[in-house]
């Protein structure tokens, strides 16, 4: 009977050892599991941008996608860098992630201005709902292959292109005054980005590059009697107070940006985080989606209120910009071979002779 009593004290006492030493291997494991990854992403927008006050749900989406291991803290332009620096600051390590469009690169990789949307190139005629226009372009990139060729291009810049996001239409040109014909366009000031700026001077605009906050003021003043954005010029920075004119007609539906991060700071997460950061990013294309829907029928209201007015351009405008659209395409594409063969994707894809 004693010996029993020992040997149940002596199996109580390795069953204690042995969960002791179970913990100690077990929690290096756990802690490693749980490990947190704080990570910063900075617009090239200014706040006030629907697309960079969206952020947030990106941020959210990575952390819960995550189990809580990714915080994402979101930054406006110029908190950390001035917005046209962070291409650079995120290839260098200096900053983790950029949200932006290819506009600003297109000087570093020509390729950008055709994935942001040269001109015309993402008018989708097939339906007039915006959220289904919008997945006729994001299909575009995902299932046509588009995407694959834009990856492997940042990838030489050492950059990961995580996913895509929509700003709506663009240019979404506001005026000082109403603007329909191409007397009306001819010598007029607008402030313009990147390949857009020589869109609007090929109509016989003068397009000129203001910053984004600067903007208000530069109308407001005279400095210029237009501006393009996105829709949110509107409903983000008030641009209509100075500028009521909705100029239409030379706008794609659908505008293209995206979230780019280190490539050897991507190849280094592991697979559960790349996958969260991943699903993270497809959130917030449809965040922009709902985001810019939402904007736009913001704006349906402004109109009724007599607060925006509407403005179509003449046919005869029409056609010129369509006509200055077709030669930016083609010239784009003698940039370098990855633009051409952008471009004849395009081509193809829209039925773009």
């Amino acid at each position: 009977m004693g010996d029993r009593k020992v040997s149940w004290r002596q199996t109580g006492v390795l069953l204690f050892t042995l969960a002791a030493a179970f913990c100690l291997l077990a929690g290096p494991i756990g802690i490693a599991a749980a490990k947190e990854y704080r990570l910063k992403i900075q617009s090239v927008y200014p706040r006030g941008d629907t697309s960079m006050e969206l952020l947030t749900e990106f941020a959210a989406a990575a952390e819960k996608r995550s189990n809580g291991q990714l915080k994402v803290r979101v930054f406006a332009d110029p908190e950390i860098f001035p917005g046209d620096q962070t291409f650079g600051a995120v290839k260098n390590g200096a900053l983790d992630m950029l949200q932006g469009c290819g506009l600003y690169w297109s000087g570093i990789m020509p390729v950008a201005s055709v994935e942001v949307g040269l001109p015309l190139t993402y008018r989708i005629t097939e339906t007039d709902d915006f959220a289904a226009q919008a997945e006729i372009v994001r299909n575009f990139f995902f299932k046509d292959g588009y995407i694959e060729l834009l990856r492997r291009e940042y990838a030489k810049q050492g950059l990961y292109l995580l996913d895509i996001h929509t700003y709506g239409p663009v240019p979404f040109v506001l005026a000082t005054k109403p603007l329909k014909t191409l007397a009306d366009l001819k010598g007029k000031k607008i402030r313009a980005e990147g390949i857009n700026t020589e869109f609007h001077s090929g109509v016989g605009m003068h397009g000129t590059v203001i910053g984004g906050g600067e903007t208000y003021m530069a109308l407001k003043l005279g400095t210029v009697e237009a501006a393009e954005w996105d829709i949110s010029a509107i409903t983000g920075m008030n641009w209509h107070e100075v500028a009521p004119y909705w100029i239409r007609g030379m706008e794609n539906d659908h505008t293209i940006g995206h979230i780019l991060l280190s490539l050897k700071k991507w190849q280094s997460y592991p697979k559960p985080i790349q996958e969260a950061l991943a699903g993270a990013g497809e959130d917030y294309w449809h965040a922009t989606v709902r985001g810019y829907a939402k904007e736009l029928a913001t704006v349906r209201g402004l109109i009724k209120e007599g607060k925006v007015k509407e403005v179509m351009l003449d046919q005869a405008a029409q056609d010129k910009y369509a006509q200055v659209a077709k030669q930016i395409l083609d010239d784009t594409a003698k940039s370098d071979p990855a633009s051409a063969e952008a471009v004849q994707m395009i081509k193809k894809w829209r039925n773009i002779k």
